[in-house]
Order: C-alpha cells, then sequence, then structure tokens
C-alpha cells in the first residue's frame, strides 16, 4: 500500500506510528526518553491546546526553535489539529521572522525562548511589537497566540505549560475527530524560501504528497525500525523535518535532535546513544572527520550517511566508507519547491556516481534539462532543470504570479538550477540561474541580500557574490558602492550586517568599488565580478 494512502494524512501516520511501535523509544533528549506511545500521547495534548485556542482547519501555525522534543510535539500537535505548518529559520532576525508571519497570515506560533544567546521573544517584539492590531504584537494583526517554549513567558505571551494546560478541558473523541478530518489532498506545510527577487515565497505541500516523497526517500535510504537517527539538519528545512521526523515516525527509528551543529556534540551523540543514521550537508562530515578526537570515540554503529546541498568531493565519499567503515552514503537533490527530495542514489551505486552526481529522479518524478527556449538537451549538456511530478508544489501561498513564472500549465517545474544528465539519468547540479550560494548548507540569495545591505544610509549600490570557501563550502562577498562624502567600511557594513540579517547571509567580505558593471538593461553583470575584473 502507498504512504499517502496507508496513513491518509500526518495526523494519520502519527496515530499509526504511537500504536505500532508503541514501546519503542521515539525521542532522545538529554535525560529525557520517550516511547512512541508517549510521543503520540503528547501529540494529541498539545493538540487539544490548539482546538481550545481556536486553531482550525486550514489555519497557519508557525514555529520558531531549534531542533527540540518541543519543537517535534507542538509541531505535530499543530498539524493534528488541522492546522498548516509554517517553519521558521533559526537564523532569521526579528524582522525577516515577523515578515513570513505576516504574509502567511498565522494566527499562533511557537517561539522559543533564547537560543544562542538570542532572545526570540524581543526580537520579535523589537520588529513586530507596534501597529494596527490588538494581539500580543500588534505588527502581526492575524496572530492571535503566541506560546513560548520555556517556563517563563512575557505578559500577552503564554509558558508552554500554561497553553497545553488550556486544552485540558478538550476531549479525546473532539482531538481524534479533528485529525481523522485531515485530508490528504490538504496543504500540511509552508516553506518559505527566497527567489532571485528577494521576495520570501511560500511553497505549499499537501499530506499525500509529503507522505509519499518521504516513504520513498525512507526506502531508497534504506532507514529500519530500530534505527538511531542524530538529527542535526534544522526541523524548519525539510532534509531535518519531513527526511527527520516523519521518515523516523514510518520507520520506528528513534529521533535524537541536536539543536546546534557543534563537531563536539556530534562525536558525543554519536558514541553515547549509538547513532547508526546521519543525514547532513558535506561540511558536517567533512568536520566529523577531520576532528583530532574523532578516534577516541566508538562511531561503529554508524551505518548510514545522506548528504547532499552541495558538491560532494570524491574523497568524502572513500573517506566515509573507508575510515568509519559506514555501509551506506547517499547523496541526493532537492528543492522546496519539489518537497524537498527529487533526485537520490541507490544504494549499490559506483562511489564516483554518488560523489559526482545527486543520483536519479525519485519513482514518480521526471527531470529535464532544457535550453533557455525550452527544448530538451540530451546527455552531457548542460542547461535549466525542470522537474514534474506528484512532489511538485500545488504552488506558491497566495502568489499566483510567481506561480506562473515556475510552474508550467503541464506541471513542469522552473528549478532555477542548471544541471546535467548522464546516460544512466543521474542528475549533476553544475550552477544555479538564481546565483545563489551554499553556505555550510544554507541557501543564501544574493538579491534577498543586496535588499538588505541597500538598506544602510551608506550603500549607493551593492551586488552580491558566492566565493569559495575552505571551511563553509561558499560564502558571500558584497561589491558596494559608497554614497558620496561617507566614510563607510568594510568592518562596519559586515558589523552592521550581523545585526540585520541571519549569519549565513552576511557577507565575509566587502570590496567597495566606483561603480558596478551593468549590462545595456540595466542589470548588473556579476559574471564581471566573479572574474575579478573590477577594481577598487
Amino acid at each position: 500500500m502507498r504512504a499517502d494512502t496507508e496513513w491518509g494524512s500526518i495526523p494519520g501516520l502519527v496515530r499509526t506510528a504511537a500504536e505500532r511501535y508503541a514501546d519503542v523509544e521515539a525521542v532522545v533528549e538529554g535525560r529525557t526518553r520517550i516511547t512512541y506511545a508517549e510521543l503520540g500521547a503528547r501529540a494529541e495534548r498539545a493538540a487539544a491546546a490548539c482546538l481550545a485556542n481556536g486553531v482550525g482547519p486550514g489555519d497557519r501555525v508557525g514555529i520558531w526553535a531549534p531542533n527540540t522534543l518541543d519543537w517535534i510535539v507542538s509541531a505535530l500537535g499543530a498539524i493534528s489539529a488541522g492546522a498548516v505548518l509554517v517553519p521558521l529559520n533559526t537564523r532569521f532576525k526579528g524582522a525577516e521572522a515577523a515578515d513570513v508571519l505576516r504574509r502567511s497570515g498565522a494566527r499562533l506560533l511557537f517561539v522559543t525562548g533564547t537560543f544562542l544567546g538570542t532572545s526570540y521573544v524581543a526580537s520579535l517584539r523589537r520588529a513586530a511589537g507596534h501597529g494596527p492590531g490588538t494581539g500580543p504584537l500588534p505588527g502581526l494583526p492575524d496572530l492571535e497566540h503566541v506560546v513560548v517554549l520555556a517556563e517563563d513567558a512575557p505578559v500577552d505571551f503564554r509558558t508552554w505549560k500554561d497553553f497545553l494546560a488550556s486544552g485540558e478541558a478538550v476531549g479525546a473523541a473532539q482531538v481524534r475527530a479533528r485529525a481523522d478530518a485531515v485530508d490528504g489532498s490538504r496543504p500540511s506545510d509552508i516553506v518559505f524560501t527566497s527567489g532571485t527577487t528577494g521576495r520570501p515565497k511560500g511553497a505549499v505541500i499537501t499530506h499525500a504528497q509529503t507522505l509519499r516523497a518521504y516513504e520513498i526517500w525512507s526506502e531508497l535510504a534504506g532507514l529500519s525500525r530500530g534505527d538511531r537517527y542524530l538529527i542535526v539538519n534544522p526541523f524548519f528545512h525539510t532534509f531535518g523535518y519531513k527526511a527527520g521526523v516523519l521518515a523516523c515516525l514510518m520507520r520506528g527509528a528513534t529521533m535524537i535532535p541536536q539543536p546546534v551543529f557543534n563537531v563536539d556534540t556530534v562525536l558525543a551523540n554519536l558514541a553515547a546513544e549509538r547513532v547508526s543514521v546521519l543525514p547532513g550537508p558535506p561540511t558536517l562530515l567533512q568536520s566529523l572527520l577531520d576532528h583530532p578526537a574523532r578516534d577516541a570515540h566508538d562511531l561503529s554503529d554508524l551505518r548510514l550517511v545522506v548528504t547532499g546541498a552541495a558538491v560532494v568531493p570524491l574523497g568524502l565519499v572513500e573517506r566515509l566508507r573507508g575510515e568509519l567503515g559506514i555501509d551506506t552514503v547517499l547523496t541526493a537533490y532537492g528543492l522546496s519547491e519539489a518537497g524537498g527530495v527529487v533526485t537520490m542514489c541507490r544504494r549499490g551505486d559506483d562511489p564516483a556516481v554518488i560523489a559526482s552526481t545527486s543520483g536519479r529522479a525519485i519513482p514518480g518524478t521526471e527531470i529535464r534539462v532544457v535550453d533557455s527556449r525550452g527544448e530538451p538537451l540530451g546527455p552531457g549538456t548542460p542547461g535549466e532543470v525542470l522537474v514534474r511530478g506528484f512532489n511538485v508544489m500545488t504552488g506558491y501561498h497566495e502568489d499566483a504570479a510567481a506561480t506562473a513564472e515556475v510552474l508550467s500549465e503541464d506541471g513542469w517545474l522552473r528549478t532555477g538550477d542548471v544541471g546535467v544528465l548522464d546516460a544512466a539519468g543521474n542528475l549533476r547540479i553544475t550552477d544555479r540561474l538564481k546565483d545563489m550560494f551554499i553556505v555550510g548548507g544554507f541557501n543564501a540569495y544574493p538579491a534577498e541580500i543586496e535588499q538588505l545591505l541597500n538598506l544602510h544610509p551608506d550603500v549607493a549600490d551593492v551586488a552580491v557574490i558566492g566565493v569559495p570557501d575552505a571551511r563553509l563550502g561558499e560564502v558571500g562577498r558584497a561589491y558596494v558602492v559608497r554614497r558620496p562624502g561617507a566614510l563607510l567600511t568594510a568592518d562596519d557594513l559586515i558589523a552592521w550586517s550581523r545585526r540585520e540579517m541571519a549569519n549565513y547571509k552576511v557577507p565575509r567580505t566587502v570590496e567597495f568599488v566606483a561603480e558596478l558593471p551593468r549590462n545595456a538593461s540595466g542589470k548588473v553583470v556579476k559574471g564581471a565580478l566573479r572574474d575579478g575584473l573590477l577594481s577598487g
């Protein structure tokens, strides 16, 4: 039976997992260890609280928090109440988070307290504490409730404990009836991303699409009952939430969420929890291999690694297999607009295929490489990658114009990525039409960064490109034209950027120029910047 018909919806998956894997350890977080039966009960309690606070079918519920048990429970509870989940990037600053909450029309928000030394509540208050609304954040008039996943909360906000208590009067039958009413064709989540215009766009994916895609992912990866899965990939990304939490629910694997990537913590968790599954970007795996204390930890249970999001060196695959004895190393490619997964390598593929490609289209999905006129190209010829299949989004949330730009009438999604297919159908991504670059596994979009930098009073013009970096793969470099008379320095602008945008977006270097190279239509010629043809 296919995944989307077996479970019907994500609430159906949660209940099935609670029954099928009742006594299996579901989540390990420090000293807290809960079974699948207990996870199901906690999710139902969170769903009851959502119902008690007026969350209705189709309402958007945001979550802005790191990888924790509370993230899992609150997210599954909201979805079980019929809500559409809107995960927010934990690297966002307050204004960035407020923009996504405003555009999604979120009615309820789960937010962490202090994380990495930053008060997310205070950050959000600064960004949305003033406006026409009368709720907890007047600048977000649709937002009726803010729940802080902590023991303390400001006035007008609620603690996680108080929120859960508010649902005690809601009966189990009412909660289950709401969960049973969730239809697989309805949206399960809206994942906001950014394109070349810099305007955030929310990719809408349904329950049925999600279930089918990640049952395929789990099957191709070989995820099994009893696997112990260290989830370092952020839950706000499909790689962490869907290939992590939902895949574990499908297969009865144990989730070990890690809030922050720290290689020492990864090593400690791998050994202490006898971790068998570790997906993550190449930077994580490279750091693990190169750690001077690696040999002091027992990593013998680690058997499955899935990576992607960047070019994977052949040497990395060989080292993972040779030095750590990992049976299965796979690469994959996906994007939010296609549910997070488009291609995957298969177990048994040659190491060169795994290192040099992202594998073949998953079942139910087609890939085409086309030229600028949309004509298909043969193997070995680079062009834009198009995707068609069950996993392609229904569209961008309340943005028909942006949807029409990327989604054809016959269902082909323009990815904006440049790739090459080989004779066997393996895809190799070679470039990005959208000039996106990847910083330690995070997608960075130049146009969005440029819009933010242009807010600085001393910046007259700016262009951002990605440049190679030994540790992070790529980082941003900004070419800046100062306003007349301005004395802005590179250090000044970088420091300002760290206050105004997520860290991965911050340019690591700044070069000041008299003017930017532009073509006849006024567009910046970024090829000239990449070729180093400018001089200050």
